[in-house]
């Protein structure tokens, strides 16, 4: 008789996985629709509710919307059939430009996500930002281990990050919430900000 293992978090993919799984394919063609590049309208789409990112920088999104009316949306959007409507996965960001450039149809890829994915794929996508701050990234860290079970190891293989990063990050978020704002708004430096963890008091600068 066999012994069943108990499972240590409720995902059936792993990190790694659920990365390539937003990653889309190279080439076009498949069995079914699912799984493969086509074009949806756009009005049949629909953003995660629990999208994690609330702030879309209007400059950043212009610039897009002026490329994506030269070229189109190159790359596919990731969504899941949700009701009559395809939610987002991934790719809101070009979804919101695309609307702003008036274009009436985006290339997507339909992938089956359970809830708990979705909102896991959004952290990442998160993380992933250009436009990222140290404390937005280490709180989508914090999230993928505290709330989906992952270790930093697992995170740094699948993310191409040292483990030494994202450790020193994670410890930002020991810092007051004063020093924490400075960070977001760049008046201070990660660098400068870890210099402060082990002060006795380091809000005053």
């Amino acid at each position: 008789m066999s012994e069943r293992k108990p499972e240590r978090r409720g995902l059936g993919r792993g990190l790694s996985a659920l990365m390539a799984e937003v990653t889309p394919p190279a080439e076009e063609g498949g069995a079914d629709d699912r799984g493969r590049t086509q074009r949806l309208p756009i009005e049949q789409l629909r953003p995660n509710p629990d999208q994690p990112r609330r702030h879309f920088d209007e400059t950043a999104l212009a610039e897009l919307a002026a490329s994506i009316r030269e070229k189109g949306v190159i790359q596919p959007l990731i969504v899941r059939p949700r009701d009559d409507m395809f939610e987002i996965v991934a790719g809101e960001r070009r979804w919101r430009a695309a609307q702003r450039a008036q274009v009436h149809d985006v290339p997507v890829v339909i992938r089956e996500f359970s809830d708990t994915e979705v909102l896991e794929i959004a952290i990442i996508e998160n993380i992933q930002r250009t436009d990222l701050n140290p404390i937005e990234e280490a709180m989508g860290y914090r999230a993928l281990i505290e709330r989906f079970g992952h270790t930093q190891e697992k995170l740094s293989e699948a993310m191409g990050k040292s483990r030494s990063h994202i450790a020193n990050l994670m410890r930002l978020l020991s810092l007051p919430d004063d020093v924490q704002t400075m960070l977001r708004e760049g008046r201070l430096t990660a660098g400068h900000a870890r210099a402060l963890i082990t002060a006795a008091d380091p809000s005053p600068l």
